[in-house]
């Protein structure tokens, strides 16, 4: 008996090593799994990874990275630290060209809730732009009454644009993505050809918009020295509020997050799949429309004949990505992606190629992408995990299932260190 107790101390001691390290692997495993599954976390990590590679990227080319970041802290602060001088217009410029940016992020992540792929934003943007310069240039110019017209029919603009693509896919189960990604084109080509038969526009331009319709707030530009900011940031803080709200506290924004996460499930829930589709790219594009009301009546003074696609819908995607598709995630992703891009003259005028904006906003959407890989890699390690244990406990002697109270069964009955004494 003295012999067999010290057999299996010896047993014991020797698995303890081992043990100790597998234990600690699982610790670490098990707390990359939980830093994973935190997808606010993960939007930090990425965004993170993505200034990281910009700063190689710039000591690479024989540049100062502190004269990158110095730029940026100047466009969101208004600091200049080298010469120490302040100008907030930088502060208004950057919230004024994170406000649309915002706003398309937004269309593309309602959508995205509610289980679709919104490549359409730019398509309704440009529709909600052309809506309103139609409306600031035929409308009664009456004071207030007038801007306001212009942004609701931007938006009711915007919203059938995406309404169609969401009937398309109800009614026909056609593509969302294949719908979007032609009626971007053909709402770009629709405004050019409409816009230049306006009374006095040529190939670039319209008259001027009247004043009672354009989105000019004096006490914001006297506030910020000048800048562009205007009341098209109030409209973008009120649509973060309104999407959460819709999406966190509704009965909608139930059914669309429901519809989102499986369609079938949902469906046999009572909740109206087809409904859901419509009513989702609907909203989806009164967000992009009202991006594009808040371009055209808040930067210039008059109207655009289009000569290209502005890509505010396409950055869209990528700010509704990093943002993980939330109200408030929305919101700070796209001061993240303005920042950048409000930042480029800053960065230029420190030797610093404004490109490297681009590779970062690039690089932070990379890795984005990453991450559902990752998660995919840590749900099949934990599969194998649970696989093994499984297979351990089933191969162990006498089986775990066969006495899940402890000690193996002897023939008489005792257990096994009971017969051995």
């Amino acid at each position: 008996m003295a012999k067999s107790i010290k057999n299996t101390a010896g047993a014991q001691g020797a698995s303890s090593a081992p043990s100790g390290s597998s234990s600690a692997a699982g610790a670490l495993f098990n707390r990359l799994e939980a830093f994973a599954a935190s997808d606010g976390r993960m939007s930090l990590l990425v965004v993170a990874l993505g200034f990281l590679a910009g700063t190689l990227i710039v000591l690479a080319v024989g540049r100062n990275p502190a004269n990158m970041f110095a730029a940026l802290l100047q466009a969101m602060s208004g600091w200049d630290l080298t010469r120490g001088v302040f100008n907030v217009r930088y502060v208004g410029e950057w919230l004024a060209i994170s406000t649309p940016l915002i706003l398309t992020g937004l269309s593309m992540g309602f959508a995205a809730r509610a289980g679709l792929f919104n490549i359409g934003a730019e398509g309704q943007y440009i529709v909600g732009l052309t809506v309103a310069q139609f409306a600031a240039l035929f409308l009664p110019q009456i004071p207030v009454l007038h801007a306001v017209l212009c942004v609701l029919l931007a938006a009711l603009g915007g919203a059938a644009w995406g309404g169609l693509v969401g009937w398309l896919k109800a009614r026909f189960n056609a593509s969302e993505v294949v719908a979007t990604i032609m009626l971007n084109y053909i709402a770009f080509f629709l405004s050019r050809w409409a816009t230049m038969r306006i009374p006095g526009a040529n190939t670039f331009r319209t008259p001027n918009l009247p004043q009672s319709a354009q989105l000019d707030a004096g006490f914001l530009q006297r506030l910020t020295n000048g800048s562009n900011l205007n009341y098209g940031f109030f409209i973008a803080v009120a649509c973060v509020v309104a999407y959460w709200w819709i999406m966190e506290r509704t009965r909608l924004g139930f059914a669309l997050r429901a519809t989102g996460m499986n369609k079938d499930a949902a469906q046999a829930s009572g909740i109206n799949a087809k409904r859901s589709a419509v009513t989702s790219m609907a909203i989806a594009g009164a967000f992009a429309g009202l991006a594009g009301a808040v371009v055209a009546l808040g930067s210039f003074n008059h109207g655009r004949v289009l000569a290209g696609q502005d890509n505010y819908g396409f950055t869209g995607i990528a700010v509704a990505l990093v943002g993980n598709s939330t109200g408030l995630g929305v919101g700070l992703s796209g001061l993240l992606f303005g920042l950048l891009a409000s930042g480029q003259p800053l960065m230029q005028s420190r030797g610093i190629p404004k490109e490297i904006t681009l590779i970062i906003s690039g690089l932070v959407v990379v890795f984005v992408s990453l991450r559902a890989g990752l998660r995919v890699i840590l749900a099949w390690k934990r599969r194998e995990q649970l696989v093994a244990r499984a297979a351990a406990a089933a191969e162990a002697p006498g089986g775990a299932a066969a006495n899940p109270g402890g000690a193996p069964a002897s023939p008489g009955g005792g257990s096994a260190a009971a017969g051995e004494e």
